[in-house]
C-alpha cells in the first residue's frame, strides 16, 4: 500500500467563529465605530484552517482582524447543549456547500463596546 492510500482523507466541516476586527481604511464599518464583532461560519478540514481562511478573506475585504474565538462544529455545539436555529443551520450548510466563509452577523463597537 502506498503512503497516499494510507492517509485518511479529512472531510470539510463548518466551524463557528467570532472575529473581532479593528478599523482599517475602506473597511465599510459605520462612522464612529471603533471596530466590530463578526459571527462567521467557515469551512475547513480543521478549526485552524477555518480560522486561517476567515482571516485571509476578511483582510481581502479591508477589515483588520484582531482576535478569533472558535466555538466548534455544529456537532460540538449540540453536544454542549446549544440550540441551533434553522436559519443558522442553513448558513452553516451554505458555508459547507460553497467551501467558504459566511459572515452571519456584524455588531459594530463604539468605544470598544457593542451598540445597544
Amino acid at each position: 500500500m502506498s503512503d497516499t492510500s494510507k492517509k485518511k482523507i479529512k472531510k470539510q466541516q463548518v466551524f463557528t467563529l467570532l472575529v473581532q476586527v479593528g478599523r482599517n481604511k475602506n473597511d465599510g464599518l459605520p462612522d464612529g465605530a471603533s471596530g466590530a464583532a463578526l459571527m462567521c461560519y467557515a469551512s475547513g478540514v480543521d478549526e485552524a484552517e477555518a480560522v486561517r481562511e476567515t482571516v485571509a478573506i476578511l483582510k481581502q475585504a479591508d477589515l483588520a482582524p484582531l482576535d478569533v474565538t472558535g466555538y466548534g462544529t455544529i456537532e460540538e455545539r449540540e453536544a454542549e447543549g446549544q440550540d441551533i436555529e434553522d436559519d443558522e443551520r442553513e448558513l452553516m450548510q451554505r458555508a459547507l456547500d460553497e467551501n467558504s466563509v459566511v459572515v452571519a452577523q456584524m455588531t459594530p463597537f463604539y468605544d470598544g463596546k457593542p451598540m445597544q
